[in-house]
């Protein structure tokens, strides 16, 4: 990963699509400096930012539509969910350049684990984003990053066509992507897969508004 200055009038494609960076000097960043940043109060916990492979972006403001979807997220997964696995809610994840913070992530558990360190991509069995007005995002940018992690499953609600898109077998390497996508529409049922075992299913229809 290229860190540091770069001279005026450079331009990166940042990843999965986003637009070029302005002709400006620009900086990218480590986990490691994004978490200094926020130990030394220069971003606060409610400043509304996240690292996506090195560049700080701003975060999707929420609407009650996109709110209330990820409580019938939480409400749905916590039923099926084996002892060992716990949610977690709009909460940080850890990659290796990238630290998003999708609205649902299950994770190993138990909590204490976490006190120090977020959960890494050994510890993340499935994370869920609600899209609306961030689908295009949601699909590339973070489909992008989180199958670069190898994140096994990854599910968009889609709230703009009223479908679940759930994403599966992430390739990394230099051209990262899930090779495995499908849609399920509010009579179907999706399972729900944790450390490649079905663990229980729910229905779209409880997820989608």
């Amino acid at each position: 990963m290229r860190t540091g200055l770069l001279k005026r009038g450079t331009k990166i494609s940042a990843p999965g699509g986003l637009e070029d960076c302005p002709p400006l000097p620009i900086h990218r960043f480590t986990v490691s400096k994004y978490h200094r940043m926020i130990e030394s109060g220069v971003l606060g916990e409610n400043d509304p930012v996240e690292l996506l492979e090195g560049w700080i972006v701003p975060k999707m403001p929420h609407n009650p539509a996109h709110d209330t979807t990820m409580s019938f997220v939480n409400n749905a997964l916590d039923v099926v969910l084996p002892v060992d696995w716990m949610l977690r809610i709009q909460c940080a994840v850890t990659t290796a350049d990238s630290e998003p913070e999708p609205d649902v992530a299950v994770v190993r558990g138990p909590a204490q684990r976490y006190l120090r360190a977020h959960p890494r991509p050994r510890d993340i069995g499935l994370v869920v984003k609600v899209a609306e007005s961030s689908l295009l995002i949601d699909r590339n940018v973070k489909a992008h990053l989180y199958a670069r992690a190898r994140l096994p499953v990854y599910w968009i609600v889609n709230l703009l066509e009223s479908k679940v898109e759930v994403y599966t077998q992430p390739k990394g390497g230099r051209s990262p992507a899930y090779l495995q996508r499908r849609d399920y529409g509010k009579q179907e049922s999706i399972p729900v897969i944790l450390d490649g075992r079905k663990v229980g299913q729910v229905a779209a229809r409880d997820l989608l508004p």
